[in-house]
């Protein structure tokens, strides 16, 4: 299967966006339980929803975690 990202570089971004608002977070709060799981985002956690940012596979992981879903929902093969 081929995928096009067009101007995105991650497949998780509207993932990210729609489990934190199924959570009722903020994405300030997204990012402080992130780096509370020992991932620092700096100041380009919003590109992460917007699939502007390359997400590392070591994330994915602890955004699972962090957000309670798998990482293959992360991905869309859920």
């Amino acid at each position: 299967r081929l995928y096009t990202l067009g101007d995105r570089f991650n497949l998780c971004g509207e993932r990210v966006r729609e489990a934190r608002m199924r959570m009722g977070w903020s994405q300030e709060e997204l990012a402080a339980k992130l780096q509370l799981a020992g991932l620092q985002l700096g100041n380009g956690r919003e590109q992460n929803e917007t699939g502007k940012r390359v997400v590392p596979d070591f994330e994915l992981p602890i955004l699972a975690e962090v957000l309670r879903v798998s990482t293959d929902w992360l991905l869309g093969k859920e």
